[in-house]
């Protein structure tokens, strides 16, 4: 299913923000910065990344429900994408 930009725009703010926080725990570690301040930084984008995917799996379901009904779902193909994120 293709999703308008509307659909998608507050996903892809949380993905720029997820990466530019990313190349901050890079630099990090290229500066030599402490290993745990690091991997908790890192752990903090591993989790705005996941909610992104869990909000993109979201925003497709609820377009389906909207566009076709519950019988519209294909639940087996959700069950996939949802845990493809696990």
């Amino acid at each position: 299913m293709q999703l308008t930009p509307e659909e998608t725009k507050a996903v892809i703010a949380r993905l720029k923000r997820a990466n530019g926080h990313l190349a901050s725990v890079i630099r990090m570690l290229e500066d030599g910065a402490d290993c745990e301040a690091a991997l908790l930084q890192l752990a903090a984008v591993n989790k705005a990344i996941s909610r992104g995917g869990y909000a993109l799996v979201s925003t497709g379901l609820q377009r389906c429900l909207a566009e076709g009904g519950p019988d519209s779902v294909d639940a087996k193909k959700m069950e996939k994408l949802f845990l493809a994120l696990a």
